[in-house]
């Protein structure tokens, strides 16, 4: 009956063999299939230890130089259940400003996960992956947008108008309002302007209370009104593309995640106390990372500071009068001409006739000898209107190259056949007499001496010889029976 031995005993036996018997240390190891400075291991534990040194043994090493300290691991600790919405970039910088020896940003990460303060999580995207812009100084652009989803006590909702400055993402605004309409936005813009001045550019998303572009019926709203009072540009984002305004997007979470998380305020009144309090600490103390891990003032100061008078939106600001751009353009052959990729209809009857074309108030007047013939909705963007005169020249007729030339007759399909080969001419040339000449490797198309086209050589260049002795193209086939 066999009976099977644990791995203590299998070794215990392989070296009793070796102590008790003249077999050598190989031979042994041969037969227990270990190899021999396996052996002579357990030959040296058995010594040193007897039976139970045989036993398997941890591989854990007795020291470990690296590992973080326990008292900075409780520090680590204290400050992440005092802050929970900081991460371990932000304890290492307050880290930094105790110890003269800190750990590593990862270490600190292991530590936290350790004490289960934070849930692994898988990597994302490297940093280097995204593409990032801000503008080079302060005062230079604002982004401002509205936060909701908060709530008071009674479960009353409210909203925050926030904004911020793109360079050095100091909050220039953080409104507490019970709705956020047109006049409490343009409120907060005010009172934000009167406080830190006035920014060249305002980047906002195309919300009702910011625009009235894209409206039914486009109007200038409020918004827009203070900013062309103060002389401020209004820029808005693409629809759908919220990572345009980023920097006030990340706002809106560290915000939600610090400040409203574990929070609920009787009233507005209170809220905008605790919130004021907050931003000022945003503002002045907490390092930002995106900026190199200082306090966003230390890049807002750097403005120059001017005492404007701020316009509100009341005063009406003198309409934009949109000036009128004409352009000549020539009909095509179905009626139609080109503005700026846009095909537009004027009629067959005018095939071949200069026209006139004006843009003015979203509109395309064509006219003919001073009569308007056609009226178009404008299709291309306002701000297009600059390169209206611009379309693609047709590029004059080159003169072709001194070479052999060949002719064929241009197919019903546009094209001509070379060496077994289709080249494209063009649908205007059919019927026509082309002629086809070969240099180096591409292969040039004339019609009466002028050249057309030019293509990449395509054909078997063992098959152009021929083609080249035949001029004229092969002769037809007769149709008539010998």
């Amino acid at each position: 009956m066999l009976q099977e031995l644990s791995m203590v005993e299998q070794r215990y036996l392989a070296v009793r063999e070796v102590l008790d018997t003249d077999a050598t240390v190989t031979d042994v190891a041969t037969r227990y299939g270990v190899d021999r400075r396996t052996l002579h291991r357990w030959l040296l534990r058995y010594a040193s230890g007897g039976l139970g040194a045989l036993a398997d043994h941890s591989s854990r090493p007795d020291t470990c130089p690296h590992q973080i300290d326990p008292a900075i691991e409780a520090r680590i600790v204290a400050l992440r259940r005092a802050h929970p919405g900081w991460g371990p970039r932000t304890i290492l910088n307050r880290l930094r400003r105790e110890l003269e020896v800190v750990p590593s940003r990862s270490a600190i990460y292991r530590a936290m996960v350790r004490q289960n303060l934070i849930d692994p999580k898988p990597r994302r995207r490297r940093r280097q992956d995204y593409k990032r812009w801000e503008r080079s100084r302060a005062m230079e652009l604002w982004q401002m947008d509205v936060m909701g989803g908060v709530f008071l006590v009674d479960g009353t909702k409210v909203s925050v108008i926030t904004g911020i400055d793109d360079h050095s993402r100091f909050c220039v605004c953080a409104a507490l309002v019970a709705r956020a309409t047109a006049k409490p936005v343009c409120d907060a813009l005010a009172q934000a302007l009167r406080r830190h001045g006035v920014p060249d550019q305002i980047l906002t998303d195309n919300g009702k209370v910011f625009t009235g572009k894209l409206a039914a019926k486009p109007a200038v709203v409020a918004f827009d009104r203070i900013c062309q009072n103060n002389g401020i540009r209004h820029i808005l984002t693409a629809p759908y593309s919220p990572t345009t305004t980023g920097k006030i997007e990340r706002l809106h979470k560290t915000m939600r995640k610090e400040f409203f998380a574990d929070r609920r305020f009787e009233t507005l009144e209170q809220a905008q106390r605790k919130l004021d309090a907050w931003v000022d600490d945003y503002n002045t103390n907490r390092e930002h990372q995106g900026i190199g891990d200082v306090a966003p003032v230390r890049r807002f100061e750097l403005a120059e500071a001017t005492p404007v008078e701020v316009v509100d939106g009341d005063i009406e600001a003198p309409p934009e009068v949109e000036p009128t751009r004409s352009v000549t353009r020539r009909v095509d052959d179905k009626g139609r001409i080109s503005i700026l990729n846009h095909r537009y209809h004027v009629g067959r009857y005018l095939a071949g006739q200069s026209v006139a074309v004006e843009s003015h108030n979203g509109l395309l007047n064509v006219s003919h000898n001073g009569v308007v013939v056609a009226t178009h909705a404008r299709r291309h963007l306002p701000e297009l209107d600059e390169h209206l005169d611009r379309r693609s020249k047709a590029a004059k007729p080159a003169r072709p190259t001194k070479g052999d030339e060949v002719l064929r007759g241009v197919d019903p399909g546009g094209s001509v056949s070379f060496a077994g080969t289709a080249y494209r001419v063009g649908n205007a040339y059919r019927g026509m007499l082309a002629g086809v000449r070969i240099v180096g490797d591409t292969v040039q198309i004339t019609i009466d001496g002028q050249l057309v086209r030019t293509h990449r050589a395509r054909h078997d260049k063992s098959k152009e010889f021929g083609a080249l002795a035949q001029p004229n193209g092969k002769p037809r086939r007769s149709s008539g029976v010998a």
